[in-house]
């Protein structure tokens, strides 16, 4: 099997025999019942091979369909010319950056179009390219725009820049409203999607297909995809991992599936990782290997987050859908760059409850946190929970509470927001990793948090207080009676109080008693 691992050339995955799910159908029946679309869909999840895919079909290339099911399903296959704007392909640091894109892209096709205003504004440029593409091919022109909002994302913490891209983006796509007599397709696909009032407001024909239902399986695959077309290799990968094959299906469901783009509609896998799973035989973190931008660790700072409310947000569709007020949430932001997804809907109130998708995003995404809340580096963040995890799993009190000690002990430390908030966030990445390993339960409110930690041998209950006593803490675990439903369970047992000084940023105290 040859897995199109980093390949997005649809012609390439056809001619050279590499794995296509083939989502022709889909395709088919969007070309056919519209013609302006927005899809907005996280990285790596197969936007441009479906940008790819279109442009071969809108080209005619019939043979490069041929055993797919729009082969019987078109009957014309009428050629148009096709402007494919591809904003991938550059580091958008300066307005001057985003020129040259647009510039580039502008210059290909008036080689082929006539270039007799390209001393013109690049929406001008952009409008004659239309125009003259129509007249010289009698054809209406087809408009494929992939990742249109990535100057944007890279600039989302730099708000004049941000400002100077939407102006000039604004003026640029909305060009095709102005065009519609000479335009027969157009699809704007992009990681986010930034509403009608800023990017779009000139652009408000398109419809936005991100939460249909009909199209949920567009990008990515279904556990029905791979039962029918991999199944095989998930035998293979099954049997090098020392599993039978329904344990297999059940770690990659895990691991890889989860990702809901409406609610009450079928689990979709990200397909980057599952292929890459798939092509190793193993399972490893590989969505989070190919980068996640800074910018969203920005945001979660910025807006002083309780990282605690990741697992409980609930929000309306069109909160989910609009990322122009990232400065007030940065919670629709996470969810269209797929770091949340849907976990259920509330129908009487059209609320949508959000979540992580799977172990990869969760895990990954808490591993992520720990350089920008904690004195750790980057590096350091595994070393420290595996031996966090150890100490646990041995009955080490006094080395794990040195442990976290450690996480507060750098005065120098910048931490940004309420000191209350940061030792919370704190606390939550450390210990949501530790659930990784053993088992976690944790509950808060105001002023304080209790945690419940259980090995094979060992249960720890731990007290948090803020700016109180270690005393008090373990007191209340006392008074409470926190161990009662643990009094005949054999495993050692430790109460501990901890209290966090918010005018020192520490651990100021601990107690323990066995």
């Amino acid at each position: 099997m040859k897995y199109p691992l980093g390949i997005q050339n649809f012609e390439k995955i056809r001619n050279d025999g590499y794995l296509y799910l083939d989502k022709t159908a889909m395709i088919y029946n969007i070309v056919k019942d519209g013609s302006y679309y927005f899809l907005s869909r996280p990285r790596r999840f197969g936007k441009s091979l479906l940008i790819s895919t279109l442009e071969a079909y809108f080209k005619g290339r019939k043979e490069l369909f041929k055993g797919l099911a729009i082969e019987k399903l078109e009957q014309e296959w009428r050629e148009s010319p096709v402007l494919h704007l591809d904003m991938n392909a550059r580091n958008y640091a300066n307005k001057e950056a985003l020129l040259a894109e647009l510039n580039k892209h502008l210059e290909m096709w008036e080689a082929e179009y006539g270039d007799e205003y390209k001393d013109r504004a690049p929406e001008e440029r952009f409008q004659h390219v239309i125009m003259n593409a129509y007249k010289k091919t009698g054809q209406k022109v087809v408009i494929l725009v992939d990742e249109y909002d990535k100057p944007l994302l890279q600039a989302v913490n730099d708000k004049p820049l941000q400002d100077d891209y939407r102006a000039t983006l604004k003026a640029f796509y909305g060009v095709e409203k102005s065009m519609d007599g000479y335009i027969r397709f157009a699809l704007f696909t992009g990681v986010t999607k930034f509403s009608k009032v800023s990017v779009f407001s000139d652009l408000n024909n398109l419809t936005d297909i991100s939460m249909d239902a009909r199209y949920v399986e567009l990008c990515g695959i279904t556990e029905k995809e791979i039962r029918q077309t991999l199944d095989a290799q998930v035998g293979e990968m099954a049997e090098s991992n020392g599993m039978i094959k329904d344990e297999c299906y059940e770690k990659l469901k895990e691991s890889y599936d989860g990702y809901h783009f409406e609610a009450n509609t079928v689990g979709i896998y990200n397909p980057y990782s599952l292929l890459s799973a798939l092509s190793s035989r193993s399972f490893k973190d590989y969505w989070f290997e190919t980068g996640t931008p800074t910018y969203l660790i920005e945001l979660l700072k910025n807006s002083n987050y309780p990282l605690d409310s990741l697992g409980t947000e609930e929000l309306t569709a069109s909160v989910l859908g609009n990322i122009d007020t990232v400065d007030q949430s940065p919670v629709p932001m996470l969810y269209q760059s797929g770091y949340l997804t849907l976990k259920g809907y509330d129908k009487e109130f059209e609320m949508y409850r959000l979540g992580f998708p799977n172990l990869e995003v969760e895990r990954g995404f808490t591993r992520f946190l720990i350089p920008y809340y904690t004195t750790l580096k980057s590096d350091q963040g595994q070393f420290f929970v595996a031996n966090f995890v150890k100490e646990l799993r041995t009955g080490q009190v006094e080395a794990f509470m040195k442990r976290l000690e450690s996480l507060f002990a750098d005065g120098d430390y910048q931490v940004a927001g309420k000191a209350e908030l940061y030792f919370q966030n704190v606390v939550w990445i450390i210990f949501k990793m530790i659930g990784f390993y053993t088992e976690v339960e944790r509950h808060t409110s105001d002023g304080r948090m209790d945690m419940f930690i259980k090995t094979s041998d060992y249960i720890y209950i731990l007290e948090f207080k803020l700016d109180k006593s270690a005393g008090e803490a373990l007191q209340q675990i006392e008074d409470k009676q926190y161990a009662k439903p643990f009094e005949h369970d054999p495993r050692t047992l430790y109460e501990i109080g901890i209290n966090f000084s918010t005018s020192t940023k520490r651990i100021d105290g601990w107690k323990v008693k066995k």
